[in-house]
Parts: C-alpha cells; structure tokens; sequence
C-alpha cells in the first residue's frame, strides 16, 4: 500500500510540475522523468530503509538485505505506470497537456481512492469506513489539483 500511494503521489506532483503553460509539451520526455524518478525514488527509499535497519552480520547477508530492501520497493515503481502510458499515449496521439495533466491527475485521484478502499477492506475494515480511508487518499490527489490549479 505504502509504495502504490507513494508512487501515485509521486506521479501526480510530477505530471502537474512538468505540464508548463507556454513551453514545449514533450510527453514523451515527461514519460521518461517519471519513470527515472520513481525508480530513483525507489532505489532511495529502500536505501534508507535498509540503512536506518542496519544489522550486524556478513557482508554477504548485509548485500541480500539490501538488494530485498530495494527489490520491495517495486509497487512505488509500478504505481507510476499509469501516468506514464498515459502520457505516451498523448504522445503517439498528439493529445494537448491540458486534457493530459486534468485526465491524469483524476485517475490518478481515483486510483489513491482505490487503493486506499482495497487495502482497508482487505485489512478487516467494513465497507463504509473502507470507503472513508480511501477518501483520506483521495484527498492527497485532490491537493494536487487544487495546487496545480493555485500555483499555475
């Protein structure tokens, strides 16, 4: 959950930073930063993870856990998926950035809604209060339309 949520936040801050007003839209160059960002991301995240949880042992045993830690983090990486086909799509079709980044960013609202929903429900939560928690995810996207929106 924690890296679909991550890695969906991460895409939806990165498609609303690189959509500029009167610059160049590049879907494809934008494709590939969110990619490289995420998998960068990633590969911090589990660094982190694996340095702040140092145990002692072989080297051996230190290198196994840090290639787990990052292997973990693979969901922050797949999450991005979304935005990136999306914007390849507007590439290879010549869709506008405006209709990319509004479209983008609602799915990918809806997708912390469902994320937010699945695991709740799946963790023993009833419906309603599933419902609820994937409305508190959802929540982050919607601040970042509303920021895109201010700040642009």
């Amino acid at each position: 959950m924690f890296g679909g949520v991550y890695g969906t936040v991460l895409a939806s801050g990165l498609l609303a930073a690189l959509d500029q007003k009167g610059g160049e839209y590049t879907p494809f160059y934008d494709a590939s930063w969110v990619l490289v960002t995420a998998c960068a991301a990633a590969l911090a995240h589990g660094y982190s993870h694996h340095m702040t949880t140092h145990q002692q042992g072989s080297a051996r045993h230190r290198w196994s856990v840090l290639v787990r830690a990052l292997w973990n983090e693979w969901p922050m990486i797949v999450a991005t998926l979304p935005t990136v086909l999306l914007l390849v799509t507007a590439g290879l079709t010549g869709w506008d950035s405006y209709g990319v980044t509004a479209v983008g960013l609602g799915l990918n609202t809806a997708l912390l809604f469902g994320w937010g929903s699945f695991v709740a429900l799946r963790v023993g939560y009833r419906l309603g209060s599933a419902l609820l928690i994937g409305m508190a995810d959802a929540t982050i996207g919607l601040v970042i339309i509303v920021a895109n929106a201010v700040i642009k």
